[in-house]
């Protein structure tokens, strides 16, 4: 039964995740969905800074907090270790809806694309930013990346073991792919406002902030190997020779 359970778990916690991912395209894009990143504002500009930093402070600590391993050998103490990258994406998910509900626009124009052209190049980078950030998770495993590979080991009755290092094409490019997405998907819009602006800001800190953490991590469970490709391959922008 408890196994079931488990599984069970990580396929709703991987549903609402698929969700929110869908959703965080129109929320950022300012696209379809019924509140936007560039919704119309409700509160003065000081107010708005305020409760949009705690946000994204908030979420900032959450996500790199949670996964340290320090973290999820205390959280093991307390669930099935099989739960615990579930629960590292529930607690993300939580953190981007509560971003969805609570997020105080600022629509003050930065800069304004008008020409065709020029506004179908931003929304074509935006939408490759989103295929690389997804191509990025399939390729080192996304149901790994997202906790569905655990639970369902789990309710096999078959050991979790880590994942080999590997480098699959766009990791030979750049060490951090995934995050080259992301920050392509904040920044490339053809309409900026000031709060857009900050959000694009503050989430392209905290990707810089989170790779040093996460590669102190994948140095200790690698250890040589990584090293080498840290010497090897750029971070974030490609070697041209």
């Amino acid at each position: 039964m408890k196994r079931i359970l488990v599984l069970a778990y990580g396929v709703v916690v991987y549903a609402i995740f698929f969700g929110v991912f869908l959703y965080s395209a129109g929320f950022i894009g300012d696209l379809i969905v019924p509140r936007t990143i560039d919704s119309p504002a409700g509160s003065n500009l000081w107010q708005a800074v305020l409760v949009n930093t705690l946000l994204l402070a908030a979420f900032s600590v959450l996500h790199s907090g949670m996964a340290r391993q320090g973290f999820k050998t205390w959280l093991k103490q307390y669930i099935p270790a099989a739960a615990e990258r579930s629960t590292y994406v529930m607690f993300s998910n939580i953190a981007f809806i509560a971003l969805f509900l609570l997020w105080q626009p600022i629509n003050i124009i930065v800069w304004d694309v008008q020409s065709a052209t020029g506004s179908t190049i931003l929304y074509s980078l935006f939408a490759l930013g989103w295929v690389i950030v997804f191509v990025a998770t399939c390729l080192i495993n996304h149901f790994d990346l997202f906790g569905l590979r655990q639970v369902w080991l789990y309710f096999k009755g078959v050991e979790y073991t880590h994942l080999d290092f590997a480098q699959p094409w766009p990791y030979r490019m750049v060490r951090h792919p995934l995050y080259v997405g992301w920050i392509t998907v904040v920044w490339a819009i053809p309409t900026m406002t000031v709060g857009h602006l900050f959000f694009a800001l503050l989430v392209t800190a905290y990707i810089l902030i989170a790779i040093q953490l996460e590669e102190r991590d994948l140095i200790s469970i690698h250890g040589e190997k990584y090293e080498t490709y840290r010497k090897k391959v750029s971070m974030l922008i490609p070697k041209i020779f």
